[in-house]
């Protein structure tokens, strides 16, 4: 979550449908040769700088241009455009593994998801397979359909269904939470994703990359989702569908590999390793960083801890806090010294009728800090729920909430995160210091156990080392091989 004063406004309709969404639409793959039009150019502009703000903004420097090199290079393959000047490709600062394109060749990847990676030809792939999702025109296809839904459309609907129900508020109560960056783009159909992998196993083909990149990094995606869903205490590995951009990429390994069978070509292993040595790795702390179900921004001065068996996925803009039994999300909204007015704001805002008000407003301390909660009943098609808004102020002119869901009766499963907002102080903001990549050669004696102890965690730190590096469970590493390690940075 960074730093910023002004409410987190909702998803406009027409960014929502340009990405990549979850509207099923059969029919074969349409022309992906069609060059880029001027509406689609349009489109891709007026996105742009929407989604640079919301995911952390454009990485600059070495890194950065790499990643745009090898973008542009695999998006020609396209035909979409016939320059690489015709694509923009983007390092988003983002700890989310995600990637995604919007029409007008605007292509996109996060740090976290390229340090996954373990070559060149990963990184074409990923990309690749993001500009098939717009040279098939899949955001076309999923805006057809995504027409016919309800008044906030796709990414309403889909959380909505889920925790609220169809009703029309349940809909805009559920678009305040889809409000985390990591929720900005919704899934493609299973379809439509393995149309994508398709065109991208054909774009490394024709330049010259081993098409079986596709598979690895799809496995590598399966093994951190389910590494996540460890270290996380969830039951299953699957990130739960609303918030999840590309589902199930375990189950599209074998079909990318037979799709890439008797195909070869370059990896470019050490040339990436080389490129990506030093980027950051997990929370930038000037948006706050997650330790275990500790959530720590150095800049704000402020943590909190999530409950028991929730976890946290940390956004430019909020924290979102997850588990069986409610959702949360920790943001702020503009503040003019009232914390009552404040909390019956918030409520007003999350309808468009502006009529959604809590029960009683109640005023308390948390820790020192002035705060004010209250809580609203809101009937939907899944059974009634539970409306919390908790305010804390931390200066005459800043304030934060949190806005949780839980069904009927069960608000109090995050009584103890909200009575864990806390002031911290100069020291403890100091200690936090950011993670990043840092490739070493292995040395003779070198051992999967012993490269390990050097990645800068408590827990699974074999784990987290094999996943980072691609390696199975029961794979080696050889003198002379380069591997990642996540370290502390200065």
């Amino acid at each position: 979550m960074s730093r910023t004063k002004t409410l987190l406004a909702a998803t406009t309709a027409s960014l929502s449908l340009s990405l990549a969404g979850c509207a099923a639409v059969g029919g074969p793959i349409p022309d992906s040769s069609a060059p880029i039009t001027q509406s689609e150019a349009q489109i891709g502009a007026e996105a742009h700088p929407q989604l640079l703000a919301e995911f952390g903004g454009a990485m600059t420097g070495s890194q950065a241009q790499y990643v745009e090199q090898v973008g542009q290079n695999i998006a020609v393959q396209s035909g979409l455009g016939n320059a690489r000047s015709a694509f923009t490709v983007s390092l988003l600062n983002s700890s989310v593994n995600n990637a995604f394109a919007v029409p007008g060749g605007y292509v996109y990847t996060t740090r976290q998801l390229v340090a996954l990676m373990n070559n060149e030809a990963e990184l074409a792939g990923v990309l690749g397979h993001e500009v098939g999702h717009v040279a098939a025109r899949h955001s076309q296809r999923r805006q057809q359909a995504a027409q016919r839904n309800t008044l906030l459309g796709a990414a309403g609907a889909i959380l909505s269904g889920i925790l609220l129900g169809n009703s029309g508020l349940g809909q805009q109560v559920g678009q305040t939470l889809l409000q985390g960056s990591q929720l900005l783009t919704l899934r493609f159909s299973r379809e439509q994703e393995l149309e994508a992998d398709e065109l991208g196993i054909r774009y490394l083909n024709q330049a010259g990359y081993d098409p079986r990149a596709m598979a690895t990094v799809l496995s590598s995606l399966a093994a951190q989702n389910a590494l996540d869903a460890r270290v996380q205490g969830r039951d299953n590995a699957t990130v739960p569908e609303w918030a999840s951009t590309h589902p199930d990429p375990a189950s599209r390994v074998q079909t990318a590999l037979s799709k890439a069978q008797g195909m070869t070509g370059v990896t470019n292993r050490d040339t990436f390793l080389s490129r990506i040595d030093g980027l950051l790795y997990g929370d930038d702390p000037a948006q706050g960083v997650i330790e275990g179900r500790e959530f720590i921004h150095p800049d704000l001065r402020l943590a909190f801890t999530a409950p028991q068996g929730f976890y946290m996925v940390n956004g430019t803009r909020a924290v979102t806090i997850n588990g069986q039994s409610g959702r949360a999300q920790l943001t702020l909204a503009p503040y003019n010294g009232d914390l009552g007015n404040y909390v019956g704001t918030v409520f007003a805002s999350m309808t468009e009728e502006r009529n959604l008000r809590p029960d009683s407003i109640q005023r308390t301390t948390v820790n020192g800090l002035p705060a004010a909660y209250g809580t609203t009943r809101v009937q939907s098609g899944n059974g009634n729920v539970d409306v919390t808004v908790f305010a804390y102020e931390f200066a005459n002119d800043r304030a934060y909430h949190f806005l949780a869901i839980t069904p009927a009766g069960q608000a109090s499963a995050f009584n103890p995160m909200f009575s864990s907002m806390r002031r911290i102080g100069a020291q403890q903001a100091a200690r936090v210091i950011p993670r990043q990549i840092d490739v070493v050669t292995v040395r003779s004696g070198d051992s999967v156990a012993s490269l390990a102890r050097n990645m800068a965690y408590d827990d699974n730190q074999v784990a987290r080392f094999r996943v980072l590096n691609g390696l199975s469970s029961n794979e080696n590493v050889t003198p002379g091989q380069k591997v990642k390690v996540v370290v502390r940075g200065r």
